[in-house]
């Protein structure tokens, strides 16, 4: 059978057994059972003469990461560490080292009248500590200086 361009046409693909002799000729990449190695370059895999791994039981621990709370002047929801609760702390405001140095400035600027006493009625010069309202356990704390 000829194509009109005068190349022939193959009438059918080669069978199994033809496609396997093909390739008879060539040293096979693996071992043969029952066949010894000739010993050219081949290995046996590091598997062969010793005993299968043992399928040992994988024990998986899940472990959860608590992402550090940043605390500031303002409450925040947390997982509170005492009670595993979760909380939005409660603040109290203590005299920190910033409350101190504005009363003092306050002194070297002639208000010593009880104007330096000022700075320890604004919350926004103190320092916050958060705690838990359940539990009322310190979680954390926020200092201005």
């Amino acid at each position: 059978m000829s194509a009109p361009g005068g190349n022939p046409v193959p009438s059918a693909p080669p069978s199994y057994e033809e496609a396997v002799s093909i390739n008879m000729n060539y040293p096979h990449p693996y071992p043969i059972p029952g066949q010894k190695p000739d010993g050219k370059g081949m290995n046996p895999p590091p598997h062969m003469g010793q005993p299968p791994p043992a399928n040992n039981p994988v024990t998986v621990q899940t472990v959860y990461v608590q992402q550090p709370v940043l605390f500031y002047d303002r409450p925040v929801q947390m997982c509170c560490p005492s009670c595993n609760q979760v909380i939005v702390t409660r603040l109290s405001y203590d005299s920190g080292a910033l409350t101190w140095l504005s009363c003092g400035g306050l002194c070297l600027l002639g208000c010593i009248a009880g104007c330096c006493l000022i700075p320890f009625c604004i919350d926004a010069l103190k320092d916050v500590d958060h705690t838990c309202p359940k539990c009322s356990a310190l979680v954390g704390s926020y200092k201005r200086l």
